[in-house]
């Protein structure tokens, strides 16, 4: 067996074409008007702001605009939420991004939970969570949205099947959990304190790794013909699975890097487009 390799980089450039006719198409009726995602950076994280510039470079490859918020690490978390505040309440803005993580003394959720349900791109804030949860209308956040997207793109059947999800953060275990709970998978959740993690993973016929631990997930955890999807990213270019020896047993994986990650700023940049288009088509 081959593994398929599911290439988010081929997706996201695919779904760019796309865009870009869409942004088109929008500044032909809206006097020249864009889409613009306004991206506030706490801080000068220099990882931070390579990845602030990554989707900056993105909006313009669909031909939007992106707005550049730079702000101190010293400010304090009720500035910051006025910050986010007059985004919310400026009409040329149709999408937030607060880069995350922000300096520790600041209160993240509570900037987070700042930005509008209507501008919340990103899919951070808790109402956007729970709206998705219920399955009613709201931007999924963005790594599990495009993972999601990139399962369908390679006709990938979550119904039926037992997704193991490894990890619980706000921003990607629960919200991919439950995004794949919506598709009628079998979810178990398994985080840091999970009794006999091998064997949990050893049941997975589709699993998803999301630990924030470099190859943590072993090869021989994982049962032949399982698809596998690695949310995760560390320096010399490895992820949270041991995926070397998976190429010649699982049925599908996603590389490291090129495949979770183009597809977390695609997504992003489609659900800004997506309100924009709400937005400027509304008046």
């Amino acid at each position: 067996m081959t593994a398929l390799t599911l290439d988010g980089k081929y997706v996201a450039q695919l779904t760019e074409r796309d865009l870009a006719k869409r942004v088109e198409t929008l500044k032909s009726v809206s006097a020249g008007k864009t889409p613009i995602l306004a991206t506030i950076l706490v801080g000068d994280d220099p990882a931070s702001a390579t990845y602030v510039r990554m989707k900056g470079n993105a909006c313009r490859r669909v031909g939007m605009e992106s707005m550049a918020v730079e702000l101190p690490a010293t400010i304090k978390t009720n500035d910051l939420l006025r910050e986010i505040d007059s985004l919310n309440h400026n009409p040329d803005v149709h999408g937030i991004l607060l880069q995350h993580p922000v300096p520790s003394h600041i209160d993240e959720r509570a900037a987070f939970d700042m930005i509008a349900l209507e501008k919340d791109v990103d899919g951070v804030t808790c109402l956007g969570f729970g709206r998705m949860s219920m399955g009613e209308p709201a931007y999924g956040c963005a790594t599990p949205q495009g993972i999601m997207r990139l399962l369908a793109h390679y006709d990938i059947d979550l119904s039926g099947q037992h997704a193991v999800v490894v990890g619980r953060s706000p921003i990607l275990g629960k919200p991919m959990a439950m995004m794949m709970l919506q598709e009628n998978a079998t979810v178990t959740i398994c985080h840091s304190r999970t009794r006999d993690l091998e064997a949990h993973i050893a049941r997975a016929d589709v699993l998803v790794g999301a630990v924030g631990r470099p190859e943590f997930i072993r090869a021989d955890w994982v049962k032949d013909g399982a698809v596998v999807v690695d949310a995760g990213y560390h320096p010399g270019g490895v992820g949270d699975v041991e995926l070397g020896p998976l190429l010649a047993r699982a049925s599908a994986v996603t590389p490291v890097p090129g495949g979770v990650g183009p597809m977390t700023i695609n997504t992003l940049i489609q659900q800004t487009v997506a309100s924009g288009e709400k937005a400027l088509l509304k008046d």
